[in-house]
């Protein structure tokens, strides 16, 4: 089957965007150059240009990216049984979503220092959209005495900042399983809001 130009196009854009996730979270936005980039790729420097504007545009893709992807799987997730089994599924979903991509929420997390101020607000209102799912359960889990946090706000961050944090030591092969992180981490948190 021959290739035909679309496709080399696609193929060669998707290897961009692998290697920028993965040159990023290895070296940091600020230090990669587009060089650098196009070496990992195996393309010249010009030809970025054919798929890419620019550095501050390709990050901002990459964020935008994974937050988008978050949140449609986080809406196709199914969901538990009231206020606290909500909460496990979205602490279980939140786990199992970010061990699958550790670039990607390193990125994420470690990265928006770098987006102007305009692509900042853009990627900050999808990840408040995601947090305000977490919000909504503990303030429903409170209004019906299932759980006891005094500020569902803070709570919510305090939770997420907690999750997010296992794709930065979790190895597969490690000591745990998934299966088995995703229960400490729910019980944890189940504990942490007095459900």
């Amino acid at each position: 089957m021959t290739r035909t130009v679309a496709n080399g196009a696609s193929n060669t854009a998707a290897r961009i965007r692998d290697a920028a996730r993965f040159l990023f979270a290895r070296d940091g936005y600020a230090a990669v150059s587009m060089r650098q980039l196009a070496a990992e790729v195996g393309v010249q420097a010009g030809a970025l240009y054919l798929h890419i504007p620019d550095k501050q545009s390709l990050l901002f893709d990459l964020l935008h990216e994974n937050m988008e992807s978050l949140l449609v799987a986080w809406d196709a997730e199914p969901r538990g049984e009231g206020p606290v089994g909500r909460l496990e599924s979205f602490v279980r979903f939140h786990i199992r979503t970010h061990l699958d991509c550790p670039e990607s929420v390193f990125l994420s997390n470690m990265e928006l220092r770098n987006l102007t101020p305009e692509n900042f607000r853009v990627i900050a209102g999808l990840r408040d959209q995601y947090e305000a799912e977490l919000v909504a359960i503990l303030q429903d889990g409170s209004a019906a005495d299932k759980m006891r946090v005094p500020d569902a706000n803070l709570a919510a961050k305090a939770v997420l900042a907690m999750l997010t944090g296992v794709s930065g030591w979790y190895r597969d092969g490690g000591r745990l399983s998934r299966e088995r992180v995703e229960r400490i981490y729910w019980n944890m948190v189940r504990r942490a809001v007095g459900a």
